[in-house]
């Protein structure tokens, strides 16, 4: 029997479509809750962790928040994948640039992900699993960019454990070479739990800062500006 609600998500079963976009934050989900979904209602607040499931364009969507780190975003993405039935989740989330071709507020689709966390050690393999999108997905939002007149650049990205680099050790020169696009916190995590349970995943990534050129936008950018990334994931939902 699926133990319904979970601890961590206080929802009935048939309470999420079978799309859920994930933004890190609770806020950013309530922006777009309350700016692109339809008659939009709040199935989730444990912890403030907000979901809601509203329509856009006709079609049923919900809207969902993963918090930090791939610890947090494998927590919800799991037992939205294993629990609650949904099929899709697709990661709205915000990147930091490792090139100097990309430019605040573009958009990056994740092809495949690096990562320098243990987080694959729990499904068994003794290797490097190197995690990769839902191609249907990333086929759809190339498609929805194109017909929105939006410039969304797909290739790989990686996911850190850590935001602040401590110590000697520094990853980022060795990425740029190896030309990755932009560096987060969540996709791989939610990438393997999409594989492992034979579902669906995408991350869509707005660029907040650069590593490259030192730029960054505020927080309340970063919550309520990056519309470009949520139009497409909707599109596609």
């Amino acid at each position: 029997m699926k133990p319904i609600p979970t601890p961590h998500i206080d929802a009935p079963e048939g309470a999420f479509a079978a799309t859920v976009l994930m933004p890190g934050d609770p806020l950013r989900a309530k922006f777009i809750a309350d700016n692109f979904l339809q008659d939009a209602v709040l199935v989730n607040n444990v912890r403030g962790v907000q979901g809601h499931t509203g329509y856009y364009k006709g079609k049923r969507v919900s809207v969902m928040a993963s918090g930090m780190g791939m610890p947090s975003i494998g927590i919800y993405s799991y037992e939205l994948f294993n629990y609650y039935g949904v099929e899709n989740i697709i990661r709205v989330g915000s990147a930091g640039a490792l090139t100097e071709k990309l430019k605040l507020r573009d958009v990056v689709a994740a092809m495949s992900v690096y990562t320098d966390s243990g987080y694959g050690g729990q499904f068994g393999y003794q290797g490097s699993l190197s995690p990769c999108c839902s191609y249907d997905l990333l086929r759809a939002a190339m498609d929805a960019a194109d017909r929105l007149g939006y410039h969304m650049v797909p290739g790989p990205i990686a996911s850190h454990d850590g935001f602040y680099s401590q110590g000697e050790y520094n990853s980022t020169k060795i990425l740029q070479q190896l030309g990755v696009l932009c560096v987060e916190m969540e996709a791989y995590a939610l990438y393997l739990n999409a594989a492992a349970a034979g579902k669906n995943a995408l991350a869509l990534l707005t660029i907040s800062d650069s590593l490259a050129t030192g730029e960054s936008l505020p927080a309340e950018d970063r919550q309520n500006t990056f519309t470009h990334m949520m139009e497409i994931a909707l599109e596609i939902a």
